[in-house]
C-alpha cells in the first residue's frame, strides 16, 4: 500500500470541456454553468467519491467513502482534510471521528486543525513564508479500485515549483502524500510537514509508543494556515495544576535528550521534534528515528499507527490546558516533518513525502 501511494499509478485525466460549443452559426442559448462542486462531480465523481459545497457555498469539498463505511472529507481550494471517520467497531455505527477540526471563525472561510500540508520556503533568511499561502489547489485526477481504495489528486504551483498532493482512503487506513518538482534554474530549500490534529478522549489518558531511544528537543511547530496553537503558544509554559505529579519543565530549545521510556503519556504540555541531531548527521554512521509510531487512546481503547515516508523528523505537540479555550474535546498535533535541516530540491528534481494513518482496531 505504501509503495503505491508514492508511485502514483494514476491514469492521466481526460480533457473535459465544461462549456459546450455551438455547432452552427445560429444563435445558441447556453444554460449558466453549474456551481463548482456540481461541475467537479460531473467531471470526476464516481462511486465513493462525491463533490459537495460547504454550508456557506463558497468552498467546494470532496467526500470519500469506502465499502466498509470509513470516510474522509477534503476541502479542495486549500487541500485541508477536515474529517476522517474510520470504522473501528464491528457494530453498524462503529465509526469514530479522529480529527480535531475547528470551524471557520468570524469572516474567515478557513477551518483549523484537521490534517494540513505545510510547505515553507527557507532558501534564504528573508524567504520563510508559506509556499501555499497564495496558491489554490485544483482537482487533477481521481482514481479508485472498486470502492475499497479511493484517491483524489490535487495540483498547485508556487513560483517555479509544481506541487502535487494526493489523499487516499482505504478500509483500515488513509494517506496523504506530496510531490514537489522544481522546474526552475535554482535550487529551492524547503521545510515541510504533514500535521495531524488528532482527537483524544481525555487528557492524560493517551500515550505515544514506539519512540524509545529517540533523540528529541523542544521545538515550535512550523507555522501553517491550519494551526490551532501558534508556534509561540506551543512553546509557552503552563502551570501543571492538577497534573503536577511527575511534571518536569521541558528543556530549552536546542537542548537534546533521549526518550528513555517506552510510552510517553500525553499529560503535560510539550512541543517537541524527534529527530537525529543535525550534528550527528555529519558523521559517517548515525542512528535514525523509527518510520512509525503509535497513538494509544486509552479513553476509547483504540490505537492508531502513524507511518512517515520521505520526511526526516517527527513533530509532537501536547497542548495541556491550552486546549481548554477551544472546547471540551482534547487533541494533540503530530506528524512527519523536515524542520531542522531544509529539504534541497535541485533544478529538474522532485521530492516526495507521505504520511499513513492506519489501525487494527477491528
Amino acid at each position: 500500500m505504501a509503495a503505491s501511494i508514492l508511485s502514483f499509478p494514476l491514469p492521466k485525466p481526460s480533457s473535459v470541456s465544461i462549456i459546450a460549443k455551438a455547432t452552427s452559426s445560429a444563435p445558441t442559448t447556453l444554460s449558466p454553468p453549474p456551481p463548482p462542486a456540481e461541475t467537479l462531480d460531473q467531471n470526476f465523481g464516481r462511486k465513493g467519491i462525491k463533490f459537495l459545497e460547504s454550508a456557506g457555498g463558497n468552498v467546494p469539498s470532496v467526500e470519500l467513502t469506502v465499502r466498509n463505511g470509513s470516510s474522509l472529507k477534503l476541502q479542495i481550494p486549500n487541500g485541508h482534510v477536515t474529517s476522517y471517520k474510520p470504522k473501528v467497531y464491528w457494530r453498524d455505527d462503529g465509526f469514530e471521528e479522529v480529527l480535531y477540526t475547528l470551524p471557520p471563525a468570524g469572516n474567515s472561510s478557513s477551518s483549523k486543525g484537521g490534517i494540513g500540508l505545510v510547505l515553507n520556503d527557507s532558501s534564504d533568511p528573508n524567504s520563510k513564508g508559506s509556499l501555499l499561502k497564495t496558491s489554490e489547489w485544483t482537482v487533477k485526477d481521481v482514481d479508485s479500485d472498486s470502492i475499497d481504495a479511493l484517491q483524489v489528486e490535487l495540483s498547485s504551483t508556487s513560483g517555479t515549483l509544481e506541487i502535487t498532493y494526493v489523499v487516499s482512503l482505504y478500509p483500515l487506513s488513509m494517506a496523504t502524500a506530496v510531490i514537489v518538482k522544481n522546474n526552475g534554474r535554482k535550487a529551492v530549500n524547503l521545510t515541510a510537514a504533514i500535521l495531524t490534529h488528532f482527537k483524544l478522549k481525555k487528557r492524560g489518558r493517551a500515550g505515544i509508543q514506539g519512540l524509545k531511544g529517540c533523540s528529541y528537543c523542544t521545538q515550535p511547530p512550523l507555522p501553517s494556515n491550519y494551526e490551532v496553537l501558534s508556534p509561540s503558544e506551543a512553546m509557552r509554559t503552563e502551570d501543571p495544576g492538577l497534573f503536577s505529579i511527575g511534571w518536569e519543565p521541558e528543556k530549552k530549545q536546542g537542548e537534546w535528550s533521549v526518550q528513555d521510556v517506552p510510552l510517553t503519556v500525553l499529560k503535560h504540555k510539550l512541543s517537541r521534534v524527534y529527530a537525529t541531531p543535525p550534528a550527528d548527521r555529519l558523521k559517517d554512521f548515525y542512528n535514525t528515528i523509527p518510520s512509525k509510531y503509535e497513538i494509544h487512546d486509552q479513553g476509547r481503547q483504540l490505537f492508531y499507527r502513524f507511518i512517515r515516508m520521505g520526511f526526516e523528523d517527527i513533530y509532537l505537540c501536547n497542548p495541556g490546558s491550552f486546549s481548554d479555550k477551544y472546547g471540551k474535546d482534547y487533541f494533540i498535533c503530530t506528524g512527519p516533518a523536515s524542520m531542522l535541516i531544509p529539504i534541497v530540491v535541485n533544478p529538474g528534481d522532485e521530492w516526495r513525502g507521505a504520511q499513513v494513518i492506519e489501525h487494527d482496531n477491528l
